[in-house]
């Protein structure tokens, strides 16, 4: 998708529709012809928890597009009235049923390869809390992986770094 298909077609100040052939400015900007506001197209924010146990990482296969069948982090986009931390342990107690704990930020991971668009992901180094990851809605199934036996179709999204990044780390003390 290209960034003028991602552009929005309405002034999100006064709502007048922006004129087809409306450039965007040299820092990805439109200008509303009827009240002057400016809209940029924005980078999605996403948040994922690297739920370490035993040296091992958790990863959901995923069951919905995009990348499904794929294996990836209990992860997902960040809602415009939360911090992402708080994001993360919702996203991974909604994908998988567990509980996390955050322990710390471990990585800001930039993704260009998801259809609904680019984004930053924040991953999340936890530890689990309570309950026991399950399939859900939105995970066939969830495994946990040593650094050496991680599969080979990780989800994209920024997913895909954050795991491999895990994977280069010196494991964590238990």
């Amino acid at each position: 998708m290209s960034p003028k298909d991602m552009m929005a077609l309405h002034c999100t100040e006064c709502g007048a529709r922006y004129p087809e052939n409306l450039p965007p400015d040299e820092e990805g900007g439109r200008t509303c012809p009827n009240c002057g506001a400016i809209h940029y197209l924005q980078l999605k924010v996403g948040a994922a928890t690297i739920v370490e146990q035993n040296g091992r990482i958790l990863l959901l296969r995923r069951s919905d597009e995009p990348f499904k069948g794929f294996w990836g982090l209990p992860a997902g986009y960040v809602r415009w009235d939360e911090p992402p931390e708080i994001a993360a342990v919702r996203e991974t107690k909604e994908e998988c049923g567990l509980v996390a704990e955050i322990q710390n930020l471990i990585g800001a991971y930039f993704f260009d390869d998801d259809p609904r668009g680019n984004g930053v992901l924040l991953a999340y180094r936890c530890r689990p809390s309570s309950g026991t990851p399950h399939a859900t809605s939105e995970a066939t199934e969830t495994m946990f992986f040593a650094r050496g036996n991680l599969p080979d179709r990780l989800a994209g999204s920024g997913q895909d770094q954050a795991i491999l990044a895990w994977q280069s780390q010196r494991p964590a003390a238990e």
